[in-house]
C-alpha cells in the first residue's frame, strides 16, 4: 500500500454561503501526511455534549419531516442537493495503482436492482466523527451491540451509546501509554502519541494498530493497555488490518496484517506472538475464516490468497481483481468470502471452487475499502472511500440493493452482532459524524386477523 495518495481535488463551488467551515468539505481524500502535521490532532472532549446536541444531531422523525441526515442545510445553498450528487459523480477521481480499463472492469459485474430498504436511517450526530490516518485505511469503526459503537476521533478511542446518546473517550493515544501486562519474554514496550490506522473490538479486547507499526489491545472493561509494541521497525510498517477471532480449539487470537509483507498471530490472553508468516507483497488487509482454519491475505497484489491459519501455507489463490486489494469477509457460513478492491468492484468466492468469482460487485464511484456480512448472512454492506456504502440481499443473489447516499468521507461500517443496527462513520471537516441504520422488519401479525 502507498504512503501517500494524488493530489486531492478542490470541489470549489461558488457562494457556498456565509459558513466557512462548509467551504471544501467532501473533497478527495487527502494525502497521507508526517507526523508534525497531526500535532494539532490532541484529543480535546471537554465539550458539552448536551449543549451542542440539537444542533448536530438528526433523528428519524427530523428525517422523515424533510431534514437532511447529515444536517446539511441545502436550502441555504445555491445549488441542490441532486446537483452536488451530479458534480461529486463527475468529478471525483479514484486512486489506483495499476491502469484500469472501465470496459473490462464492467463486463462481468452484476446486474442489481436499487432503491431497495433493509436498514432504515435511525441517528446522525456529529458529536462524535471519525478521523482517517491513511487514506486507503477505513477499518476504524466497530460495534460490539446495537447500543455501542467505538471509533477513532484524532488521538482519542472513543464509545458512542446510542441508547444514552453520548460519547466518551476510552483510550488516548497521543499521551504515553504504559502497558500493565509485564512478564519475562513478552516483547512490550512503552508507546506515545499514536496515529490508530485500523482497529477492532470483539468480546471485551480492543485492539488498535498504528501508522508506525504499533499494536496496542485494551479490555474495555479495565483500566489502562494491557499490551502495546511495535511490531517492526520497518520504515514502512504501517498496521494495516487487525482481527480478533478464535481459532478451532476455542482460544482467542489476534491476528496483525503489516506493510512490511509479514502476518503475525498472537495469544489474546498474555500476548506472546505464536507465529509470523512472509509473504512477497505487503499485506494490506487479512480476515479470518468463522472456523478460525483459514486466512483471507490481500494486498499490494491482483491476486488474494487463502492461508492456512496454522502453518501459514498457502492453500488455494483468488485471481479476477485488476488492482491492490484493502478489503475482505467472510459469510458466517465459511463458504462465501468477498474481496474490496481498488478497481471498484467486490468479488465473491466460493471457497470450494476457487477458479472464479461465483459474482462481481460494482461500486458507484470508487475503490471498494470495507466490506461486511451480517452474522445471520442475510446482508453484505460494501463501502466506497466517499458517499456510498451498498447493502445487498444474500438470499436474493445480491441482486437486490439498498444505496446509502451521504457526502463524505467514509472511516468504517460496522453491523451490530445481532444484525439490527449498521453503523457509518463519516470523516470530513465539518459534517463529520456517525450515521446509524436500523434493520426494517415486515411485521406480519396483522394479517392474521382477516
Amino acid at each position: 500500500m502507498d504512503n501517500f495518495q494524488n493530489d486531492a481535488l478542490e470541489y470549489v463551488v461558488d457562494d457556498y454561503y456565509d459558513d466557512s467551515d462548509f467551504e471544501n468539505s467532501f473533497g478527495e481524500p487527502e494525502p497521507q501526511r508526517n507526523n508534525g502535521d497531526f500535532e494539532s490532532l490532541d484529543s480535546d472532549f471537554e465539550d458539552d455534549f448536551e449543549t451542542s446536541k440539537s444542533k448536530t444531531d438528526t433523528s428519524a422523525l427530523e428525517a422523515r419531516n424533510g431534514k437532511d441526515i447529515q444536517g446539511i442545510p441545502w436550502e441555504r445553498l445555491n445549488f441542490t442537493r441532486d446537483k452536488y450528487r451530479e458534480m461529486r459523480l463527475r468529478q471525483y477521481k479514484n486512486y489506483e495503482n495499476l491502469s484500469l480499463s472501465r470496459e473490462e472492469i464492467e463486463k462481468d459485474c452484476l446486474q442489481v436492482e436499487k432503491g431497495k430498504t433493509f436498514y432504515d436511517f435511525q441517528f446522525n450526530t456529529r458529536l462524535v466523527k471519525s478521523t482517517i490516518v491513511h487514506f486507503q485505511l477505513r477499518n476504524l469503526l466497530s460495534a460490539t451491540s446495537k447500543h455501542d459503537v467505538y471509533l477513532m476521533q484524532n488521538y482519542s478511542v472513543m464509545h458512542w451509546s446510542s441508547m444514552l446518546r453520548r460519547g466518551k473517550e476510552v483510550l488516548n493515544v497521543a499521551k504515553p501509554i504504559v502497558p500493565t501486562l509485564k512478564r519475562p519474554g513478552l516483547l512490550s514496550q512503552s508507546l506515545s502519541r499514536v496515529q490508530i490506522s485500523t482497529m477492532a473490538v470483539k468480546e471485551n479486547l480492543m485492539v488498535a494498530g498504528g501508522f508506525h507499526g504499533e499494536l496496542i489491545c485494551k479490555y474495555i472493561n479495565q483500566p489502562g493497555v494491557a499490551f502495546c509494541t511495535k511490531l517492526t521497525s520497518d520504515e514502512n510498517a504501517i498496521t494495516n488490518t487487525l482481527d480478533i477471532y478464535r481459532n478451532p480449539s476455542w482460544a482467542m487470537r489476534v491476528v496483525a496484517a503489516n506493510n512490511d509483507a509479514q502476518v503475525r498471530i498472537f495469544d489474546a490472553e498474555n500476548f506472546a506472538c505464536l507465529n509470523c508468516f512472509s509473504f512477497d507483497w505487503s499485506v494490506n488487509n487479512t480476515s479470518v475464516s468463522p472456523d478460525g482454519k483459514l486466512f483471507a491475505v490481500l494486498g499490494d497484489s491482483v491476486e488474494c490468497l487463502i492461508v492456512d491459519a496454522q502453518s501459514g501455507k498457502v492453500t488455494g489463490s483468488l485471481k479476477g481483481h485488476l488492482d491492490y486489494s484493502f478489503a475482505s469477509a467472510w459469510h458466517p457460513d465459511g463458504r462465501i468470502l468477498a474481496t474490496g478492491n481498488q478497481d471498484t468492484t467486490c468479488r465473491l468466492w466460493d471457497i470450494r471452487n476457487l477458479s472464479e468469482s461465483l459474482t462481481v460487485l460494482k461500486g458507484r464511484m470508487g475503490a471498494i475499502r470495507a466490506v461486511k456480512f451480517t452474522s445471520d448472512g442475510r446482508f453484505l454492506a460494501m463501502a466506497e472511500p466517499a458517499d456510498f456504502v451498498h447493502v445487498f440481499d444474500t438470499e436474493s443473489g445480491y441482486v437486490n440493493c439498498q444505496e446509502i447516499d451521504m457526502f463524505g468521507e467514509i472511516a468504517g461500517i460496522s453491523f451490530s452482532p445481532d444484525t439490527e443496527a449498521l453503523f457509518v462513520g463519516v470523516a470530513d471537516r465539518t459534517y463529520g459524524s456517525l450515521l446509524e441504520f436500523n434493520r426494517k422488519h415486515y411485521n406480519q401479525y396483522l394479517d392474521s386477523i382477516w
